[in-house]
């Protein structure tokens, strides 16, 4: 494998052992170093990207704070896992069955892992400027939001922001400070708004520190971030939720077919 050069070093401002655990997460991330396999050793990692001792430890370190990899000094250090799960956005937009849980709930429940949605916060807000603008929000409108963490296995996976326009959403239980039965995509069908088509925008970006607080985030790694629009009949906005996810942790699967 090629080791930068100190040319290409000299373009890269992070310190060594940042580097270090960058390349290493990503051969992580990317299986060249499978779950249950061990790390190089120390000496070998020294070897490679002509580190000390100490700024080994301390890259190793940083990938124990990100939960990528397990160890003690002195000994393996082991990838651990199935830390990286795949999410399925498209998942998360089907209905569910009368009766049944929301659909996530239960594709988190079949891989075998316990999962639960908390709700923090159902209110009225002015949302930010491109939440509005997706919902064609006169300027200073507000609209309803509900806000809620997604855990799998106790760790925060999801953070979710969820906006609605006040004319649908008052009066219904999209303002009541209780979990949905079924999700939202069941609830806007059964309200004469069914969701026809949704749109994501995902991009990676740092996190805030309301996002760093929520997702219990190790250090500065960036963010999954997902702006997605659901639309009813004639291209109506009906919903924009914005979701935030640990980078390091996560990833997102979409699926298309060529017409």
């Amino acid at each position: 494998m090629t080791v930068p050069t100190a040319q290409a070093h000299a373009l890269d401002r992070r310190s060594l052992h940042e580097r270090i655990a960058a390349d290493l997460r990503d051969e992580i991330m990317s299986g060249d170093l499978p779950p249950g396999g061990n790390l190089p050793s120390t000496a070998q990692l020294k070897a490679r990207f002509d580190a000390s001792n100490a700024t080994v430890q301390k890259a190793l370190q940083l990938l124990k704070d990100e939960q990528l990899v397990i160890g003690r000094a002195g000994a393996a250090v082991t990838v651990r896992e199935h830390r990286q799960r795949t999410m399925r956005p498209a998942a998360s937009l089907a209905r569910s069955e009368s009766g049944e849980p929301y659909r996530w709930l239960g594709q988190a429940s079949q891989h075998g892992t316990s999962a639960r949605i908390t709700l923090l916060d159902v209110s009225e807000v002015r949302p930010p400027s491109d939440v509005a603008a997706a919902l064609n929000l006169a300027d200073g409108g507000t609209a309803q939001l509900r806000r809620q963490t997604l855990t799998i296995d106790d760790e925060p996976a999801e953070l979710v922001m969820s906006y609605y326009p006040l004319s649908l959403a008052r009066g219904t239980v999209l303002s009541d400070k209780r979990r949905i039965k079924g999700g939202t995509p069941t609830l806007l069908a059964e309200l004469g708004f069914p969701p026809r088509r949704s749109v994501d925008r995902v991009s990676a970006r740092v996190p805030t520190q309301d996002q760093h607080q929520a997702l219990r985030l190790p250090g500065d790694l960036p963010v999954l971030h997902t702006l997605r629009v659901v639309y009813s009949d004639n291209e109506l906005p009906v919903e924009v939720t914005v979701m935030v996810k640990a980078g390091h942790l996560y990833e997102l699967q979409y699926e298309f077919t060529p017409e």
